[in-house]
C-alpha cells in the first residue's frame, strides 16, 4: 500500500508540473528541427505568461516614473513598484518591506555591500572569508574591496564530494573578521550549503554575512529571519522573472547604518548646494529610476512559484535530478564533478576525451541546451583540475523524458569521437 500511494504523489507531481510547463511559451519551439530541452536553467530561466502578461500590461497600460508624480499613471505604478517590494519580503519572510532594495542584479546588490563596507567598516588588517564555491559575482568586488583598503582574503576549502570542508573552516574566523560572503547553493556543482554553523562562527566575532541565493532561491524556500543573515543577495531572471532586477535583503539595523552607494535623484530628502539629507532605507540606496516594469514582473513570478509551492517543486526536482544521475552514469567516459551530500537540480560532469564545449555544440544538434565552461567558477575548476564541465540544471518545467533525450545524445556524443 505505502509503494503504491507513494507512486501515485509521483504520477500527481509530474502531472502538476507537466501542466505548469504548459504556462512557458518558449518551451514549445523547435531547434535544428528538434524539441528544444531547456537544460541551462542555472544561468537563466525561462519566464511564464503570468510574468510576460505583467510586464506588457505595465507598458500598455501603467508606464510611468515612481515615487514622484501626482498624476494618476504615476500613482499607479508607484503602489505596484511598493507592492512588488512587500511581495519580495514576504517571499524571503523579511521583517519589513523597508529591509527590501531593488538593484539590477545579485552581482550589483554584491558590489553595493562590498562598496559601502569598505567606506564605513572594513579596513587594513580587517578579513573577510570567502569560499571556494563562490561565483566571480561573491569574489572579485571583494577583491577590489581589499585592494582599496588593505584588507584581505580568506578561503574556506571544500572537500572533493564539493561540501564545504566545515573542520577546516572554523580556524579561519577570528577576530580580525568582518564578513562572510557566502553561497547558498552553487552554480557550478549544486551543492546546498549547511549555512548556519558558519553564521554562527561569523556572529561569534562580530562579523557580518551576506549570503549569494541566486542559485538558491528557485529550488529552496528562504526564510532570512530564521537564517539571521545580515545581507541575503539573488536576481530576478534566475527564478523566472525578468532580467535586470536583483534584490539586496538587509537588516534595516545596517541599512540605517550604511551610506548611501550611488547620488542622484530619490534617495535624498533635501538637497542645497552646502549638504544632502538622505531618504531612509531602502530608498537611500535606490538612486535614479529604478527597474520598475522588471519589480513588477518579479513579484509575479515570486506569485507563480509559491502558487505551485516549494514542497512541491522540491520533491519533483529531486525526484528527477535523481533519475538525470542514474542515466548519466549509464553513459559511457561520464565523470561527474562533485557529489555533494545536498544538490540543488545542477550536475556537472565531463566526458574522457572531449572538451565541454564541443559536447555542448553537438548537444546543441538535438535541440539541447546546456552550459559548458567554467561557469564563472574558475577557482573550483581550478580545484578539480579541469578547464571546463558541462552544467546540465533542471527546472520544475524539465521531464523525464527530456532528460531521456539528453542521455541518448550523450550517448551519440560518446560514438561520435570514439567511433
Amino acid at each position: 500500500m505505502a509503494t503504491w500511494i507513494q507512486a501515485k504523489k509521483t504520477l500527481d507531481l509530474k502531472h502538476q508540473m507537466e501542466l505548469a510547463r504548459n504556462d512557458f511559451p518558449i518551451l514549445g519551439q523547435l531547434i535544428h528541427g528538434k524539441p528544444l530541452v531547456y537544460l541551462d536553467n542555472a544561468a537563466t530561466t525561462q519566464k511564464p505568461n503570468a510574468v510576460i502578461r505583467a510586464d506588457t500590461a505595465y507598458y500598455e497600460t501603467q508606464n510611468a516614473n515612481v515615487h514622484r508624480g501626482v498624476h494618476s499613471l504615476s500613482e499607479v505604478a508607484t503602489s505596484l513598484y511598493e507592492d512588488a517590494r512587500k511581495t519580495v519580503a514576504e517571499f524571503l519572510n523579511a521583517a519589513s518591506p523597508s529591509e527590501i532594495v531593488f538593484t539590477r542584479s545579485t552581482t550589483e546588490s554584491i558590489n553595493l555591500v562590498a562598496h559601502v563596507m569598505g567606506r564605513t567598516q572594513i579596513g587594513a588588517g580587517d578579513e573577510i572569508i570567502l569560499t571556494e564555491l563562490e561565483h566571480h559575482s561573491n569574489i572579485v568586488p571583494w577583491q577590489l574591496l581589499c585592494e582599496r583598503t588593505g584588507a584581505r582574503l580568506k578561503i574556506i576549502p571544500i572537500l572533493e564530494s564539493g561540501d564545504l570542508n566545515l573542520e577546516a573552516a572554523t580556524p579561519l574566523f577570528g577576530p580580525h573578521t568582518r564578513m562572510l560572503a557566502v553561497t547558498h547553493v552553487s552554480n557550478a556543482l549544486g551543492t546546498v550549503n549547511n549555512l548556519a554553523p558558519l553564521i554562527a562562527l561569523a556572529h561569534e566575532q562580530g562579523a557580518l554575512v551576506l549570503v549569494d541565493g541566486a542559485q538558491a532561491v528557485p529550488h529552496l524556500a528562504v526564510d532570512v529571519q530564521a537564517l539571521d543573515c545580515d545581507f541575503y543577495v539573488f536576481s530576478g531572471h534566475k527564478i523566472y522573472g525578468p532580467t535586470g532586477i536583483g534584490v539586496l535583503y538587509g537588516k534595516r539595523s545596517w541599512l540605517d547604518r550604511l551610506p548611501p552607494w550611488q547620488g542622484g535623484g530619490d534617495m535624498i530628502t533635501m538637497v542645497s548646494f552646502q549638504k544632502t539629507t538622505y531618504a531612509d532605507p531602502p530608498h537611500k540606496f535606490e538612486a535614479g529610476t529604478p527597474p520598475i516594469a522588471q519589480a513588477i514582473g518579479l513579484a509575479e513570478a515570486l506569485r507563480y512559484v509559491t502558487g505551485l509551492g516549494y514542497p512541491a517543486i522540491q520533491a519533483y526536482e529531486e525526484n528527477l535530478e535523481l533519475y538525470a544521475l542514474r542515466r548519466l552514469l549509464e553513459i559511457p567516459g561520464i565523470q561527474l564533478i562533485g557529489q555533494p551530500l545536498k544538490r540543488a537540480s545542477i550536475i556537472s560532469f565531463v566526458m574522457t576525451g572531449i572538451h565541454p564545449h564541443d559536447i555542448g555544440t553537438v548537444l546543441d544538434q538535438y535541440g539541447i541546451a546546456v552550459r559548458a565552461g567554467h561557469h564563472c567558477a574558475m577557482p573550483l575548476m581550478e580545484h578539480y583540475q579541469v578547464p571546463a564541465t558541462v552544467r546540465a540544471s533542471f527546472a520544475f518545467y524539465n521531464t523525464h523524458e527530456e532528460v531521456d533525450s539528453l542521455a541518448q545524445a550523450l550517448d551519440q556524443t560518446w560514438s561520435l569521437f570514439h567511433p
